[in-house]
């Protein structure tokens, strides 16, 4: 008989946390629950969810794997703390900042594509006499399947005259060809072809068509001797050059090139057009012959999913097989609000919050319980009626016999817990304490949390004056997407604020706007990208203040005495840096048959710099702990030096004071690389009127942190600029002066404009799904 002294203890007990900035934390989180954790940007929320429960579930995982197969597989390293008692095996659903690559789509992500592929292989209909495909051949993504044209893209890029040539009154030497190189490698190029006998002084335009052909297009290579033009002040003596045409040099840069800067350069210079093997399908001629229900899967591949699930009628038993787990596959997707993709949609073209919940729904299939997911702000890029949504879709996983561990800033979604971990109460070292573990109610009495102030406001949004236009800005008619020849007016002089549910057009309507829209005088678009792809790129490389503290510590006594220059404190050139672990502060440890792991440089203990560079000081501290400095520490230690001041005042102005100057790139989320260009951009000072194009600037900020950056987004307009937002915070929307709403649905659902004007009036439109919940926060109700 079981003794119920026997039952298993229903909570999650962690002890002794000291991940990043945690301080011992110490909290229980009970099992099979709906559990948020909140708290402002910065505070630790993420560190006590993700690097400490999720990471030591995945450890213990990982220990009851084989060892050679550990090798394989990517770990987290063992987090920082005690002990944790009663965890289960761990579910991640991250917000991912990698960039995707162009080949990833909505059919991938959700493996919904491979479902479609075999349906078509097993029960699509085959022309007479067809040998039938395996799955793979229906894949552009496999070499049985891709076009060998354009090898699965699509697209084929290619050069023409034009695009080279933009000028053809210059002469060569005059940079007649623009997609050359420029300074030492152009040069070479022109000198080349003057030796190969070519006149490079004559009008490309009255040259030969036989001889602009070949100097554009030949994919020959000769080597000549090249006798270049004494200078007066230097001897230069005859070398052998190499010709390369301006398309292989385009083709291969584009191709090849790790700078973005070049490959963005080469860009300019290709045309893009459909494949005109495949017509932009992808596919074989073998793969498009075979259909089902009349079309495609190209063709199918390209509908809405909401679409796709109503054209799947079976036709036999093994298609009914397939027909219906595809439609069941398809059935989370359109829950959470997704209905409006495309199985080819590309991975690239989604934001964060829809590739999260493209994760999410396939995990609804998975059948799994007993197990915990954590979620990383799966309400991210949600408009609050799929916010609804995504909140049934928690309860059902948590029905399921599962325990829900969300970090989350969004106040519906936090009302919707059963318990709830409020971590702060400020960031950074100001941070890293659990403030409260419990009921959502009892958060009230809780004095010091952030969180608990905005939870339980019921005061209306504050009345504020609207803003009166200086002019308008016209774009359309836009058709692109979803939109259909849709034309918009913004006004310039205020702040306005874009809306709709996910899908309905946002952003394709402001990407209209570019630096050519008649006007826009200076044009600023901040995004999410991330500032950088390595741990190289960080927040003081990024904005510049790293090249003023580098001049800083060279300005030093013990810096001249030595002859140290500036670039003796860069981490990322010999000189300064620890050769050992050449700049990096870790090293890789190989471990035979378990993972390879990263330990501190030996050398250099992780401060990544060698011994002389760091013994050099400024005001008892050396470059590297320079480096570990906050923001906000910062602050007061370069207090009396103008130009660093400047730049650190600014990323406190946008609530960034919590991140450390050298925090890498790769551990920034979007919206704090969002406001990080913001605040560099702020810091150049005013250039004259500005139209800033933001998209959803407060992805992963809490309430506080919401109103932080919208001061600096208001001052912005005070100061005579113009800010274009989109958003689904209705705080922001309610104090915008002018609303442009899309709508009134998702994919071809959306793509026109419902209702603009003052918030106000956009409130009380019929049409809009924004209207209900804009109505609630203005008027006070939650």
């Amino acid at each position: 008989m079981h003794d119920p002294d026997d039952a298993p203890d229903p909570y999650v007990r962690v002890r002794g946390a000291r991940e990043h900035n945690l301080r011992g934390v110490d909290v229980d989180v009970p099992r099979n629950a709906l559990a948020v954790f909140t708290g402002v940007s910065g505070s630790g929320k993420s560190s006590l969810a993700f690097g400490t429960v999720y990471a030591e579930a995945q450890r213990r995982y990982f220990e009851s794997v084989a060892p050679y197969a550990r090798r394989l597989i990517h770990q987290v390293g063992a987090p920082k703390v005690g002990e944790i008692t009663g965890l289960p095996p761990a579910v991640s659903l991250q917000q991912r900042r990698t960039a995707p690559t162009s080949r990833s789509s909505v059919g991938t992500v959700t493996n919904l594509s491979n479902s479609l592929r075999m349906l078509f292989s097993r029960a699509g209909a085959y022309p007479p006499g067809a040998r039938r495909l395996d799955s793979d051949a229906f894949s552009p993504n496999t070499a049985a399947g891709a076009c060998p044209e354009c090898h699965g893209l699509g697209r084929v890029h290619r050069t023409t005259e034009e695009s080279l040539v933009p000028d053809p009154s210059l002469s060569i030497r005059e940079g007649a060809i623009a997609a050359w190189p420029g300074a030492w490698q152009g040069k070479n190029l022109r000198d080349v072809l003057d030796a190969l006998g070519y006149d490079v002084d004559r009008p490309w335009r009255e040259l030969p068509a036989e001889q602009r052909e070949w100097i554009l297009f030949t994919d020959e290579q000769p080597v000549v001797t090249v006798h270049p033009v004494r200078d007066a002040d230097r001897i230069q003596r005859p070398y052998q050059g190499t010709y390369t045409s301006a398309r292989r040099y385009v083709m291969k840069t584009f191709a090849e090139s790790k700078s973005a800067t070049l490959r963005a350069k080469a860009e300019r210079f290709l045309t893009s057009a459909p494949c005109p093997v495949c017509g932009g399908s992808r596919l074989r001629p073998e793969a498009l012959a075979v259909t089902f229900g009349g079309r495609t899967i190209a063709e199918l591949a390209a509908v809405p999913l909401v679409e796709l699930a109503a054209r799947l009628d079976a036709t036999s038993e093994a298609a009914r097989v397939l027909t219906e787990d595809l439609k069941s596959r398809i059935a989370p997707v359109v829950e959470l609000g997704l209905g409006y993709l495309s199985l080819d949609r590309p991975t690239p073209t989604l934001s964060a919050g829809e590739l999260q919940r493209l994760r999410l729904a396939t995990q609804l299939r998975s059948g799994l319980f007993g197990v915990v997911y954590v979620l990383d702000e799966p309400s991210a890029g949600l408009h609050p009626a799929d916010t609804e949504a995504l909140v049934t879709v928690l309860e059902r996983l948590k029905r399921a016999g599962n325990s829900v561990f969300v970090v989350e800033h969004h106040l519906d979604v936090v009302r919707g817990a059963d318990w709830l971990v409020d971590v702060g109460p400020g960031a950074g070292e100001h941070g890293g304490r659990v403030l409260h573990s419990g009921p959502v109610a009892a958060l009230a009495g809780v004095a010091e949390s952030a969180t608990a102030r905005y939870l339980f406001d019921r005061s209306p949004a504050p009345a504020r004056e609207v803003r009166t236009p200086t002019g308008w800005l016209k774009t359309g008619p836009v058709t692109r997407h979803n939109l259909r020849g849709v034309s918009a007016a913004f006004p310039l002089g205020v702040f306005t604020a874009v809306t709709g549910v996910s899908g309905s057009g946002k952003s394709t309507l402001i990407g209209e706007i570019t630096g050519e829209t008649a006007g826009v005088g200076r044009l600023v678009s901040v995004d999410q990208k991330p500032i950088g792809r390595t741990p190289r790129s960080n927040l003081a490389t990024y904005t510049g203040l790293f090249d003023v503290v580098r001049k800083v510590f060279a300005a030093t006594g013990p810096a001249r005495e030595r002859g140290f220059g500036a670039g003796r404190f860069s981490f990322n050139v010999a000189g300064g840096r620890c050769e050992t672990c050449q700049g990096e502060g870790f090293v890789s440890v190989e471990l035979l048959f378990l993972p390879s792991t990263y330990a501190p440089c030996p050398d250099c203990g992780g401060a990544r710099y060698n011994a002389g560079t760091l013994e050099v000081t400024y005001r008892g501290r050396n470059i590297a702990q320079v480096l570990d400095l906050t923001v906000e520490s910062a602050a007061e230690f370069f207090a009396d030096t103008p130009a660093v001041a400047r730049s650190l005042a600014t990323l406190l102005d946008v609530g960034l004071g919590y991140l450390r100057l050298g925090q890498p790139a790769t551990e920034l989320s979007g919206g704090e690389a969002q406001r990080i260009k913001l605040a560099s951009e702020l810091q150049r000072g005013r250039r004259g009127p500005t139209l800033y194009l933001l998209d959803e600037p407060t992805t992963g900020l809490h309430p506080a942190d919401v109103d932080v950056l919208m001061r600096q987004l208001h001052g912005l307009v005070d100061a005579g600029n113009t800010v274009i937002v989109v958003e689904h915070d209705m705080s922001v929307v309610a104090g915008a002066d002018w609303v442009i709403d899309l709508g009134p649905g998702g994919g071809d659902e959306g793509g026109r404009i419902v209702a603009e004007g003052p918030p106000e009036r956009v409130a009380r439109s019929a049409e809009s799904r924004t209207a209900p919940y804009l109505s609630r926060t203005l008027s006070g109700i939650r």
